[in-house]
């Protein structure tokens, strides 16, 4: 029996996921961009019902979504939130999720090995949970997203419009 899709039962368009560095810069940006565009979009700080545990809140937005669109930048990797969202969105994609990985001012391959600002990331939080299975889910997660075809931004939002534009064609 095939997988059944997402697509049917969809809350939201896209889940926009980002952390705290690009809040107010580029994912603020593409967030609007789309919001302009009337792609309802899940942001956590719009979206989040206030009394709700956040985690769980997070995990079914991504799941009612049809896009997520990881915008993997220095400090996503620091985040307990990043690392579970984008474990979820990988396992969602069986699903009918797609996947769009946005990698800003960071490389693919930094990801992929988890070098650089990656490496130093995943060392803290090993030291803070002290579970093994987690840490090499969350690995394995940036390794496959990183193996994923997407975009890549060195300089910030020049390239910005051409992103929205390819992304509109989904």
């Amino acid at each position: 029996m095939p997988t059944p899709s997402l697509k049917a039962a969809s809350t939201y368009d896209v889940f926009l996921s980002f952390s705290w560095d690009t809040r107010n810069g580029f994912a603020g940006h593409l967030y609007k961009a789309l919001a302009r565009r009337k792609i309802h979009t899940f942001i956590d700080n719009m979206e989040l019902p206030k009394g709700y545990p956040i985690i769980t809140t997070l995990l079914k937005a991504i799941q009612g979504s049809r896009i997520a669109i990881v915008v993997l930048s220095h400090y996503y990797a620091t985040s307990y939130y990043c690392l579970e969202e984008l474990a979820t969105m990988l396992h969602c994609r069986t699903k009918g999720l797609l996947v769009i990985p946005v990698f800003y001012k960071v490389r693919p391959s930094d990801v992929r090995n988890q070098k650089g600002s990656y490496e130093k990331a995943l060392s803290k939080l090993q030291e803070r949970f002290r579970d093994e299975e987690k840490l090499q889910k969350w690995k394995m997660a940036l390794c496959q997203v990183a193996n994923l075809s997407g975009y890549h931004f060195e300089d910030g939002y020049t390239t910005l419009p051409i992103f929205l534009l390819q992304l509109s064609l989904y």
